[in-house]
């Protein structure tokens, strides 16, 4: 224990929405997010580390009705081909519910921002760094989210070219995540996909090693 650390209440709080955070599909239709709070999450994900401090993200609220579904009917198109690619699990994962974006209060898309190539310190062998800094802009998100007690999914079932170009990203900018966030009717104890008997977490120590790749 250091002279810098949380105090014990702090800790567990902070612990805890490491432990509680889910990947969610579910929420209440027709509930709403206030703006104060939007503001925190949007803040809160904006303090992410960054790789020389590139700030690589963009954050796209989606606000237009026209718009939600036409990211569904993407999504729900990119699910079907998902599906054919799964072959003889294709009617189990059909099965499962991996999107909430007609229901959920808020949707974002969370973006690569264009101009990145002008960002050389930390990427110069190592360029994916700023897919790796805006990831850690969604999990500030997602553990924010969940200490204000709102569920957060991130749907990766989408073409990134199609839906730059339904946005009117530039060129340069690429969707990395669309996120359904609002209330949930519940947070599970475990992660939905064990629940729904797809997969299943693995311990630990299968994860870490000493010195060499073991």
């Amino acid at each position: 224990m250091t002279d810098h650390a949380f105090s014990d209440a702090e800790r567990r709080a902070v612990y805890r929405a490491i432990a509680e955070r889910r990947d969610m599909r579910r929420f209440v239709p027709g509930s709403k997010v206030d703006e104060d709070v939007l503001s925190r999450l949007l803040a809160a994900a904006h303090a992410a580390p960054n790789v020389g401090l590139m700030q690589p993200w963009r954050f796209l609220r989606i606000t237009d009705p026209r718009l939600r579904h036409e990211i569904h009917a993407m999504v729900d198109e990119e699910r079907g081909r998902t599906a054919d690619a799964l072959g003889e699990r294709a009617v189990e994962f059909l099965s499962l519910k991996v999107e909430g974006i007609l229901d959920c209060a808020e949707l974002f898309v969370i973006a690569l921002r264009d101009g990145r190539h002008a960002h050389v310190f930390g990427r110069r062998t190592m360029p994916h760094m700023d897919l790796a800094s805006v990831s850690c802009a969604i999990q500030n998100m997602w553990l924010a989210a969940r200490t204000e007690g709102l569920g957060m999914g991130w749907v990766s079932l989408f073409e990134p070219r199609r839906l730059a170009s339904l946005l009117d990203m530039p060129d340069g900018a690429e969707p990395v995540a669309v996120i359904c966030l609002g209330p949930v009717p519940e947070f599970p104890e475990r992660p939905m996909l064990e629940l729904d008997q797809w997969a299943f977490a693995r311990p630990l120590a299968e994860f870490v090693g000493e010195n060499r790749w073991e």
